[in-house]
């Protein structure tokens, strides 16, 4: 079976002028959709990858030096866990994740603003996360189509900053950007899910 585009886990227009629906029109519906397609064409003929969940294409495409296959497979799986990331109901951590992020970083509000930090400074295309990195919480930046899951990270949370992330509502104020999303619109319950590992199996295909 080809792989497909997922559903967006809320409707286009539910965040209002924070995220448009014409950002989510083009961003899931053309962006993401056309790493789908191009992944599908890529594995078309290939007997060894046919039937094989998305992980598999992305790690297989990466061991082999397989460069356009695991650039697109990778931006499925990153777009598909970046949209789970996002609520158009604003929440705040807590329980363990909150505990985490009091010991790893000393609050809530220093952890945005080192999130913000790595988010804006991250020169060109790639993402922004916060991982899961010996029992710690620790915040990183992967380039490109760069995913964690040809590294030994646990993914909880990442926001992309793509230019066709944020350009039709923010224009160039990447800054801008980042700050609506991490003051707004961060699912935490998905954060805090991650902490097991679900939101892989969440952001994976078969």
């Amino acid at each position: 079976m080809p792989f497909i585009l997922p559903e967006l886990p809320y409707d286009e227009i539910s965040f209002g002028g924070l995220i448009s629906a014409e950002t989510f029109d083009f961003h899931h519906g053309k962006h993401h959709k056309a790493y789908v397609d191009r992944t599908n064409a890529l594995v078309a003929n290939d007997v060894a990858l046919s039937g094989a969940p998305l992980s598999k294409v992305i790690t297989v495409a990466k061991a082999k030096g397989n460069t356009q296959l695991f650039k697109n497979a990778a931006q499925i799986w990153n777009h598909s866990f970046y949209w789970q990331c996002l609520t158009p109901e604003k929440q705040v951590p807590g329980g363990q994740l909150k505990t985490m992020i009091d010991e790893s970083f000393g609050s809530v509000e220093k952890l945005l603003a080192k999130f913000k930090e790595e988010a804006v400074a991250h020169f060109a295309s790639g993402w922004a996360w916060l991982i899961v990195d010996g029992g710690t919480l620790k915040i990183t930046w992967l380039h490109d189509a760069d995913t964690p899951l040809v590294h030994d990270m646990k993914p909880l949370l990442t926001i992309d900053v793509w230019e066709h992330a944020y350009y039709i509502d923010y224009r160039n104020a990447r800054p801008d950007y980042v700050d609506a999303l991490l003051a707004n619109a961060i699912n935490w319950e998905f954060v805090a899910e991650n902490l097991d590992g679900q939101g892989l199996s969440r952001a994976d295909q078969s």
